[in-house]
């Protein structure tokens, strides 16, 4: 049976939604699944806007189907060659031989490294600005490369004022009925996956994105159509606002990330007293996290969201508590910058742990570590106790001013 949802008289969304992956390319964990999103326009020209993963290919091709009613495909544009949105490629270009695929020159070798048909038979090339007439509409393409692959463009519907925007605005979560993001509360039910979606799949590319936001700045924008996610007919230029502030590496807001490795309990103390610390003196916006039983994609996006940071590890091995090490390697891999960073170390002995995340910290962009740095053996003893509450004084000051 289709699901075929109406946009506009002459645009259907296509797509579907998979609730039975555990692994967003096997490595972000997708409890609220994800969709794939597929937009067909028909127009004296057809048009499909990307394809789907092969989880979801019955229900895609079940909708198309019932969308074209008997039409042929015309164009096939391909915004984003990744194979949770072009693995049915292959598989659609059998099913409708006459389509043509409307894509740029940097995509060209990965359809041939993904298929066997003949490729150049196929070819609508399009570079930076570019247009293409289907009749009543007129497309045009901006690329977008490394956002966040290398052939990544999106696509500019001149007549309607749509942008569809391959991975950029996209989120995790598998749509629940509603399409769109005015639908639901997103700011409550959506937007923490969406910032662990931007900051784990595209955060590294906050140059690029700023790029690409500087190109359709210009343009009115009356529906924002991502590959995963809802589409935004309201309030479009919020959702831009974060996105701003994620590309740049700016803080939402202030905010502390308390995260710990801790053993046996004695280094999650500190963080615990650390946050009462906090409390009292006034700071509201306080998270905490055990990195041992938090995927460190949920860490990296709690990092981008908030000013401060409280790393506490124990010393492990001579070195740094594993799952801490990964955390701060993913940090850097993600290339955040601009925080405020303050340490803490626990040891029964050879206290390293401060000096091991120090190494790694000074390797990222305007990263300013706190002055105080709290070290303990062993277990929490009252003169420790009061570096604690000096490091919260001084967090909170911090905090307030940036605040």
């Amino acid at each position: 049976m289709y699901c075929v949802k109406k946009i506009k008289d002459d645009l259907y969304w296509v797509g579907g939604t998979d609730r039975r992956l555990a692994l967003f390319e096997n490595a972000f964990p997708i409890p609220k699944g994800i969709s794939y999103n597929s937009y067909l326009l028909i127009d004296e020209k057809t048009v499909l806007f990307d394809t789907v993963d092969h989880s979801i290919s019955g229900q895609f091709f079940e909708n198309l189907k019932h969308a074209l009613e008997g039409r042929e495909l015309n164009y096939l544009v391909v915004n984003h060659m990744e194979p949770d949105h072009c693995a049915t490629l292959g598989e659609l270009v059998k099913e409708h031989p006459e389509l043509k695929i409307v894509c740029n020159q940097k995509t060209v070798p990965l359809l041939k490294q993904f298929f066997e048909f003949p490729v150049e038979d196929k070819l609508v090339l399009v570079k930076e600005g570019d247009s293409l007439s289907t009749g009543r509409h007129n497309l045009t393409f901006f690329m977008a490369a490394m956002v966040h692959w290398p052939e990544v463009m999106v696509t500019y519907d001149t007549e309607d004022k749509i942008l569809f925007s391959a991975d950029a605005f996209g989120t995790f979560g598998a749509m629940n009925g509603n399409l769109y993001a005015d639908e639901v509360n997103f700011e409550t039910e959506w937007l923490s996956e969406a910032r662990r979606y931007y900051t784990n799949i595209v955060g590294k590319f906050g140059a690029q994105v700023q790029s690409l936001l500087k190109k359709v700045s210009g343009l009115e924008v009356a529906l924002l159509c991502p590959l995963h996610g809802p589409v935004w007919r309201k309030n479009i230029g919020w959702f831009v606002d974060k996105y701003q502030k994620w590309s740049s590496y700016a803080p939402e807001g202030p905010a502390v990330m308390l995260a710990y490795g801790s053993i046996y309990g004695h280094t999650e103390n500190m963080v615990n007293v650390l946050a009462s610390c906090l409390a009292e003196e006034g700071i509201q916006n306080i998270k905490v996290y055990d990195v041992s039983a938090t995927h460190s994609s949920y860490l990296v996006s709690e990092a981008f969201r908030c000013s401060h940071l409280v790393l506490a590890s124990v010393t492990y091995n001579g070195g740094l508590f594993g799952s801490m090490e990964q955390l701060l390697l993913e940090l850097k891999a993600h290339n955040l910058q601009n925080r405020t960073v303050a340490l803490m170390e626990n040891g029964s002995w050879g206290l390293i742990a401060a000096k091991k995340m120090e190494e790694i910290l000074s390797s990222m962009k305007n990263i300013t570590l706190v002055d105080t740095k709290v070290s303990v053996k062993s277990s929490l003893k009252e003169a420790e106790g009061q570096q604690i509450r000096e490091l919260a004084q001084q967090l909170a000051a911090s905090i307030k001013e940036q605040g």
